[in-house]
C-alpha cells in the first residue's frame, strides 16, 4: 500500500467532501497524512488520517471577498489572499512532505503554493475540486455569472465572444508564476493553464446536474458529490415530532453576507403549512426573528434533516447544495458569489429546484421560489441518481490507484 499527503485549503466547506476519498483511500490499506485547518484537525484524526494543521499564518488570513462591490474587487481580493498563503504554503508542504514520505499527493486547487510544490516535486499527483471547475469548455459559456448555456453552433460562437469579455480569472496568472519562478516552474499564460497542470483532476460532481463537457479530456473526471455529514447515532426528539413537510435553510460556514436569505425564508414560509429549520455555522445572528412554524440553531447535522425535508434553501455552495441533491431533495439557492451563480444556474437547467437572485430577494418571491422547488423532487432524483452512477469516491480511489500509484510502484 502506498503513503498520500493530502493538502487543502483551511475551509471546512472543502474538508468534508475530500475526507469521503480520503476514508475511502484509507480503508484500502494505504497510509494516509492530511494538512487542513486547525478546526478540522480533530476529525481528521478520528477518522484515521495523520492530521496536522496547515501554518497558522495560512489561516489568519480569511478570503474577505464578501463585501466586495463588484465582481472583479472580489476576484481581486481571492487573488490577493491566494498569493499570499501560497509563499507560506511552499514551505509548508515541502516540509510536509519531507517529514511523510508520500508516495502521491492530493492538492485542493485553492492551493495556489501547494499545488506549485506539488509539481515541482515529481510526485504524481491529483487536484480535488469539491467546487465547480473553472475549466474552459466550448460547449458552455465563460465560467463565474452563471449564463444559461445555448446549444449548437450559436452558442459556441457565443461563449467565444463573451469569453473576450468574462476573462478575469486569467488576472490571477501573474500570482501563480510569482510562486512557480520560486520553484523553477516555467510561467503560465492563462487560470486554464494552471487549472490543467495535475496529471489527474478528480470533481466532486456529476451529469446531469454538471453541463456535458465534449472538449474535456480523461483527465478530468467527475466522481459524484462526495456528501458527508456527521451523523448523530439517534434523531433529535423535537426533530421527530414534526409532522409537517420540512424547509431547510442552510446559510455558509464562512461569512459570506448570507444571513438575508434565512431570514427572508424564515418570514416567507411562516404563514404555511411547514415546518423551517434554518443553521447559521457562521454564528446565529442575534437579532433573528423565529416564527412560531421554525426552528434556528447554529449547527445541525444536515442528514438527519435532509432525510426529512421537502426542500433546501441554500447560498448554492456545492456541499451543503449537493448533499441536498444526492438524497433527492430539491433546492431554492441565492446565490452570493465565488461558484455560486453557477451553481444556482446548474440547479435552474437541471431542473432541480430554483434560483432567486440576491438584488430580487423579497420574501413574496422567496416563498414563490421554495414552492416551486418544492414540486422538483423528480428532477432532484435524477440528479441523484447522477451522482451515484459515477461510482463516487470509490471511483476516484480506483483512478488514483490504476492510473497514478500502478505507475509508480512499478517503477519503485
Amino acid at each position: 500500500m502506498s503513503r498520500i499527503l493530502a493538502y487543502q485549503t483551511p475551509a471546512m466547506g472543502h474538508f468534508f467532501p475530500i475526507s469521503v476519498l480520503l476514508t475511502e483511500l484509507r480503508n484500502r490499506g494505504h497510509d494516509i497524512a492530511l494538512r487542513t485547518l486547525a478546526a478540522g484537525v480533530k476529525a481528521g484524526l478520528d477518522m484515521g488520517f495523520a492530521t496536522e494543521p496547515v501554518d497558522p499564518r495560512i489561516e489568519a488570513m480569511p478570503l474577505d471577498d464578501a463585501g466586495a462591490s463588484s465582481p472583479e474587487e472580489a476576484l481581486a481580493r481571492v487573488r490577493e489572499t491566494f498569493a499570499q498563503r501560497g509563499e507560506y504554503e511552499i514551505v509548508d508542504l515541502t516540509e510536509a512532505i519531507h517529514e511523510f514520505h508520500p508516495e502521491l499527493l492530493i492538492v485542493d486547487p485553492n492551493c495556489w503554493g501547494a499545488s506549485a510544490v506539488a509539481e515541482a516535486s515529481g510526485l504524481p499527483w491529483v487536484s480535488f475540486w469539491a467546487f465547480l471547475p473553472y475549466l474552459r469548455s466550448r460547449a458552455v459559456p465563460p465560467w463565474g455569472p452563471g449564463l444559461r448555456p445555448w446549444p449548437g453552433p450559436v452558442g459556441r460562437l457565443r461563449n467565444a465572444l463573451l469569453r473576450r469579455k468574462f476573462n478575469s480569472l486569467d488576472s490571477w496568472t501573474p500570482s501563480h508564476n510569482v510562486l512557480r519562478e520560486r520553484l523553477g516552474l516555467p510561467p503560465l499564460e492563462t487560470a486554464d493553464d494552471y487549472a490543467r497542470r495535475a496529471p489527474l483532476l478528480l470533481v466532486a460532481t456529476a451529469e446531469p446536474f454538471e453541463y456535458p463537457h465534449p472538449d474535456w479530456d480523461d483527465s478530468i473526471q467527475f466522481i459524484g458529490s462526495c456528501s458527508y455529514d456527521p451523523a448523530p447515532s439517534t434523531v433529535p426528539e423535537w426533530l421527530a415530532q414534526i409532522d409537517r413537510p420540512i424547509v431547510l435553510v442552510s446559510t455558509s460556514s464562512e461569512d459570506q453576507g448570507d444571513f438575508e436569505l434565512a431570514r427572508v425564508a424564515l418570514q416567507a414560509m411562516s404563514q404555511e403549512r411547514v415546518h423551517v429549520i434554518a443553521t447559521f455555522p457562521a454564528g446565529v445572528p442575534r437579532d433573528i426573528k423565529v416564527p412560531a412554524n421554525a426552528t434556528v440553531c447554529e449547527f445541525l447535522p444536515h442528514s438527519v434533516v435532509l432525510d426529512r425535508a421537502a426542500c433546501a434553501v441554500t447560498h448554492g455552495g456545492m456541499g451543503v447544495t449537493q448533499k441536498a441533491l444526492a438524497r433527492g431533495v430539491p433546492v431554492c439557492v441565492v446565490p452570493y458569489g465565488r461558484d455560486q451563480f453557477e451553481v444556482a444556474r446548474r440547479v435552474e437547467v437541471a431542473k432541480c429546484g430554483t434560483r432567486l437572485l440576491p438584488k430580487d430577494l423579497t420574501a413574496s418571491l422567496m416563498r414563490d421560489r421554495i414552492l416551486k422547488a418544492m414540486t422538483m423532487t423528480a428532477g432532484a432524483r435524477r440528479v441523484a441518481a447522477g451522482y451515484a452512477a459515477t461510482g463516487g469516491a470509490a471511483r476516484g480511489a480506483d483512478l488514483i490507484e490504476q492510473r497514478l500509484l500502478i505507475s509508480t510502484q512499478e517503477t519503485s
